[in-house]
This record gives C-alpha cells, sequence and structure tokens, in this order.
C-alpha cells in the first residue's frame, strides 16, 4: 500500500512546481500586456499621466466622449427640426397672405434655411470622432466584451497608438468646442440678421416684417450659438489635470454658455 501513497506525493509535486512556472511566466508577461501598459501622452498636461494605466486613460476618453457626443446629437436634432419646422411654417402660409406679403415669408423662410445648413453640413466634430474612436477600440468582430472596450488583448503598442489617437479626438474636440464661440460667429449672426431687416426695409418698404424676421433671427441665432455642447472643453482640462474619476452624469442636456474665452 506504500507505493501508491508516494505515486500521489510525486503527482502533487509535478502538479505543485508546474503552478509555479506558470505563475512566474504570467508575472513576467503581464508588463507587456495591454492592462500594465505605460503610455506617453501626446498632449501638455499638468499631472504625470504617463504613469497612469494607458487602459485607464482610454477608456475615460472614450466614455467622456461618448457622453459629448449625445449631448451633441440631442443639440442639433432639436435645432435643426425646430429651425426647420419654423421654414416650413413659414412657406405654408405663403398661399394664404396677399402677394405683396409674400417676399416677407420667403425671407423667413431662407433665413430658417440659413441656420439649417450649417447644423447639416458642419455637424460638431465630436459627433463624429467619438463614433470613430469606439468603433477603433471594439475588437474584431465590433462587439463588446468583458472589459469595457474589449482591449485587453491588444499589445502595449496597439493601446499606445490607439490612445495617442483618442488625445488628439480629444483635444481635437475640445478646440472646435471652442472655436463655435468664437466673436466672429456672434458678429457673423448680427451682420446676417441686419442685412434680413435691410432686404425688407429698403428693398420693399416693410420695415415692421424686417425688424420682426431680423430680431427673430439675432434672437435665435444667439441662442443656437450660446447653447452648444460645451462638455469636451471641461474634459480636456479635467484630462490635462488627472482628473480621471467617474463622474456622475444625469441624461444629456443642453448647455448655455457666456464669456467662453475664460475657459480653454
Amino acid at each position: 500500500m506504500r507505493p501508491p501513497a508516494r505515486a500521489t506525493t510525486g503527482s502533487a509535486i509535478a502538479a505543485f512546481i508546474l503552478s509555479v512556472i506558470v505563475s512566474v511566466m504570467a508575472s513576467v508577461a503581464a508588463p507587456h500586456s495591454a492592462r500594465a501598459a505605460l503610455c506617453a501622452t501626446t498632449i501638455a498636461t499638468e499631472a504625470h499621466l504617463s504613469e497612469v494605466d494607458a487602459q485607464v486613460r482610454l477608456d475615460w476618453i472614450d466614455g467622456r466622449l461618448a457622453k459629448a457626443r449625445r449631448s451633441a446629437s440631442l443639440w442639433s436634432w432639436s435645432w435643426g427640426l425646430g429651425i426647420g419646422a419654423s421654414g416650413v411654417a413659414s412657406l405654408a402660409v405663403v398661399p394664404f397672405v396677399d402677394h405683396a406679403e409674400r417676399v416677407d415669408w420667403y425671407t423667413s423662410a431662407v433665413s430658417a434655411a440659413a441656420g439649417v445648413i450649417p447644423i447639416v453640413l458642419a455637424p460638431p466634430a465630436v459627433m463624429r470622432d467619438a463614433r470613430e474612436l469606439h468603433a477603433r477600440i471594439l475588437p474584431e468582430g465590433g462587439a463588446e466584451t468583458g472589459t469595457k472596450t474589449g482591449t485587453k488583448m491588444r499589445t502595449k503598442e496597439d493601446v499606445c497608438a490607439l490612445l495617442a489617437d483618442a488625445e488628439a479626438r480629444l483635444q481635437r474636440d475640445a478646440e472646435d468646442q471652442r472655436r463655435q464661440q468664437a466673436w466672429w460667429f456672434h458678429a457673423g449672426n448680427l451682420a446676417f440678421n441686419t442685412g434680413i431687416a435691410l432686404f425688407l426695409g429698403l428693398g420693399y418698404h416693410h420695415w415692421s416684417s424686417g425688424v420682426i424676421n431680423g430680431a427673430a433671427g439675432l434672437v435665435v441665432g444667439e441662442a443656437l450659438i450660446l447653447t452648444q455642447p460645451t462638455r469636451t472643453i471641461d474634459d480636456l482640462r479635467a484630462y490635462r489635470a488627472g482628473d480621471l474619476a467617474p463622474r456622475g452624469e444625469g441624461p444629456p442636456a443642453l448647455s448655455l454658455t457666456w464669456g467662453y474665452g475664460a475657459r480653454f
């Protein structure tokens, strides 16, 4: 009965040695995995972000841009549909007014089109960047995995390249949002709507309609500019400061911003 006991003990020792070897190999390989990747930052920061796990940084940027995209989508659809509907309503009235007054309603429709076209042709950059970045982060099959972004099997080089792209998009989208608040947009809005008023007033002597169209267009234009989502500017500031803690978020909302030059 003694030999079988020794054989069992030998098998247990061999299994223990094998498990130790596997553990050592795993610990040696761990620093080279995507989870433990440390990557240099491509933007100026106040914190030592290069010492933060690249996967954590990548997930944070991906999540923040996704939230910014939802806010930008809400802003675009709300204003686009609202202004577009007002333009359609102006055209619908045309058959029911005197011929001499139709120019007022046509002008109103043109003014509405001028507000919708930029939203359609040049939507906020974060809408495209957030979608493209998330598509790059997803694994080959395009489906989510056990990790937030599905990048746990990527090499350090892959993750660092993705992170550099994510940082570039974060900075570019913040710049885009800051630029949309520049003084020349306000000046352009004022000039355009002043032109509307003068067109009807000087061209057709419809000063009342001209003032109404111009004033309404000016107010809507300013509201359009000032309610553009700007959260990515704050996200970039937080990233530069190394503040990557999760934040409580409510539903996407339109934001009213003032004095924006001081925020960036």
